[in-house]
């Protein structure tokens, strides 16, 4: 359970990072939510609790993820871990970083891209703090981050029956995302209930999804397409993140 709840708690918080973009200052009429709040389940426990902060900076859009596992739950799998990102203004990532703290594991990373050259590619750099790597690439086109990568899909329809797709660069590798588009549904969450759009990512990414598990996502069906409930499911058994808090 230990090795599976800890990479549940990073799939909760890129996931809720990506799908929170769905607004920018430039957007006539919106604000940027301050904070929101949510409860992550392991079979029906709370097992912990994962924040999203917005801000705007001279460098850009700022989101920040914070997540924490629960008093019960830390005295034997201590889960602490923070992801940042910054945004170019066109909704792709400027820099990324992310802080992993769980149990006995450590991570630090740090990735920045550059503007795309007058050909197209676009030069990235990962460095991999703790083990003191740094690598640069060149990609032959823009790519998202974890933390960005869905910001797209809030100008996409996302009809019932359809695909989407979407490059993220993580771990060293650019990976084409596809994305499930099943159904439309009411849900219940502690914040509140929903008419929402359910989504299926298509995560293929080694070190930071589950490679074995399914993930559900529900939206809510507006023009926001905020992510209400999360679902993963896995050998360990499900895990559930609900909305708890936050203004929308």
């Amino acid at each position: 359970m230990k090795i599976h709840y800890g990479k549940a708690c990073m799939v909760y918080a890129l996931i809720i990072s990506c799908l929170f973009l769905y607004s920018s200052p430039s957007e006539a009429g919106q604000r940027l939510p301050e904070n929101f709040v949510y409860h992550i389940f392991w079979s029906g426990i709370r097992a912990g609790k994962a924040t999203m902060d917005f801000e705007n900076t001279a460098e850009g859009i700022r989101i920040t993820s914070h997540e924490t596992s629960t008093s019960f739950v830390s005295l034997f799998y201590k889960v602490d871990d923070t992801t940042q990102t910054t945004l170019y203004s066109d909704g792709f990532p400027k820099s990324y970083t992310i802080s992993i703290s769980e149990g006995r594991h450590r991570r630090e990373k740090a990735t920045s891209f550059e503007m795309p050259a007058e050909d197209g590619k676009q030069k990235v750099v990962y460095r991999n703090i703790l083990d003191k790597e740094t690598v640069e690439f060149e990609l032959e086109g823009k790519a998202y981050d974890a933390l960005s990568a869905l910001y797209e899909l809030r100008k996409r329809p996302l009809k019932v029956g359809t695909l989407e797709y979407l490059d993220i660069f993580e771990d060293k590798k650019t990976w084409k995302t596809e994305v499930q588009v099943i159904k439309k549904e009411r849900i219940r969450t502690p914040a509140g209930e929903f008419d929402t759009i359910l989504i299926k990512p298509m995560f293929k990414s080694e070190g930071l999804f589950l490679k074995k598990g399914d993930v559900y996502i529900w939206l809510s069906d507006d023009g926001k397409k905020i992510p209400v409930m999360i679902e993963i499911q896995t050998k360990a058994g499900n895990f559930k993140v609900k909305l708890s808090e936050g203004a929308y």
